[in-house]
């Protein structure tokens, strides 16, 4: 991931957390997550809210500053993220 420029992490929680490889203490610590935090940006889309996900934690990646929060529903935030992209010519 270190080498990414932007991971689109689509209604994930606990499988992104950075906590399960640097909180000793944390309930997921030592499980296996996609390690997201390491890209250059970070979009979460389709988060409800900021609210802990099935283990109950907070989720380290929502607070980062590379971290762009997309609420709402999946297919309508996507498709906006999408048109914005192809609109600013970026693709």
């Amino acid at each position: 991931m270190p080498q990414v420029d932007v991971a689109l992490v689509v209604g994930a929680n606990d499988v992104v957390n950075p906590a399960a490889r640097t909180d000793k203490g944390s309930p997921i610590y030592g499980m296996p997550i996609i390690e997201a935090d390491k890209a250059r940006a970070v979009f979460s889309a389709i988060k409800r809210s900021k609210n802990p996900g099935f283990a109950g934690i907070d989720n380290e990646l929502y607070f980062s500053d590379r971290t762009w929060m997309l609420f709402g529903d999946a297919k309508a935030v996507i498709g906006e993220l999408v048109k914005a992209v192809l609109r600013s010519g970026m693709h």
